[in-house]
């Protein structure tokens, strides 16, 4: 999420490979994926040699560890199958299970998704559950947790692709309050070309909302209690839940004030607690 959006780099590249493959075989046919359709991706990728599956439920190459990306090509022609390979595996190590912030591996190999982070900032559309919001921390977008603590990313090398460089210390660490301050027309221009935008501003907001409350800092209060009137009840009981956090008497009028008008009895329950 640092830089350009890797479905837009990889897919072009993707169908330059495969227009390559129909020019010795001008019969065969092709289908690019990049995270956009229902491919099994990483099951492949591990019976094609490129890894194994850890107990995070990611794929990790041995000597690269897992910081990458996977994509597809589904082409007639016949190829020769690869040899099989002989992999490592995570022997005792349980790293990954032990970091989780919210407990999403019931078990090694196991990813219950419900809990975690990179799905509750990502692909969930709705209410963050209360019971989880304390333990997402300061994360907005995603979560590599389980990868950063893998003894395997040890051996793995920065990518030269600039592309996916960070334009600047912004892009890596965004100020909590200035996602927070964000409209439509300037989460539309600030995330211009990047994966973020996929989630749109409610989302990023709502998830912002969690990390300001985990933040707990007083400072946060003018934003949240702003966005007690946006027109999206989500993000509104977000914000309401977020001031709750902070003990200062700015949150406790802000709430006051909302509950005299709020509509929404999700958000008046976010507001009461």
């Amino acid at each position: 999420a640092w830089g350009v959006d890797y479905h837009d780099l990889m897919t072009p590249r993707l169908e330059e490979l495969a227009a390559w493959m129909r020019e010795h075989d001008p019969q065969a046919q092709s289908r690019v994926y990049v995270d956009t359709g229902a491919i099994l991706e990483r099951d492949h990728a591990e019976t094609a040699g490129l890894g194994f599956t850890g107990k995070n439920t990611m794929l990790i190459d041995p000597r690269r560890g897992s910081w990458f990306f996977l994509g597809e090509i589904l082409t007639t022609i016949a190829l020769p199958p690869t040899s099989p390979m002989t992999m490592p595996s995570c022997g005792s190590c349980q790293r990954c299970l032990d970091a989780c912030p919210t407990a999403a591996f019931p078990a090694p190999y196991e990813l219950d998704a419900r809990r975690c982070i990179s799905y509750l900032t990502i692909e969930l559309k709705g209410w963050i559950p209360r019971d989880l919001r304390p333990l997402m921390g300061n994360w907005i977008y995603g979560c590599d947790v389980c990868q950063e603590v893998c003894p395997f990313n040890r051996f793995a090398e920065p990518s030269t692709e600039p592309e996916f460089q960070a334009a600047d210390v912004d892009a890596v660490t965004p100020s909590l309050l200035d996602i927070l301050a964000l409209d439509d027309d300037a989460f539309k221009k600030r995330f211009f070309g990047s994966p973020i935008k996929r989630i749109k501003r409610g989302r990023l907001l709502r998830n912002a909302c969690v990390a300001a409350g985990n933040w707990g800092d007083k400072s946060a209060v003018p934003a949240l209690a702003n966005l007690l009137q946006d027109p999206d009840p989500i993000l509104r009981g977000h914000a309401a839940w977020a001031l709750r956090q902070i003990d200062d008497p700015q949150a406790r009028t802000a709430i006051f004030d909302a509950l005299r008008i709020e509509q929404d009895q999700q958000v008046r329950q976010e507001l009461t607690g």
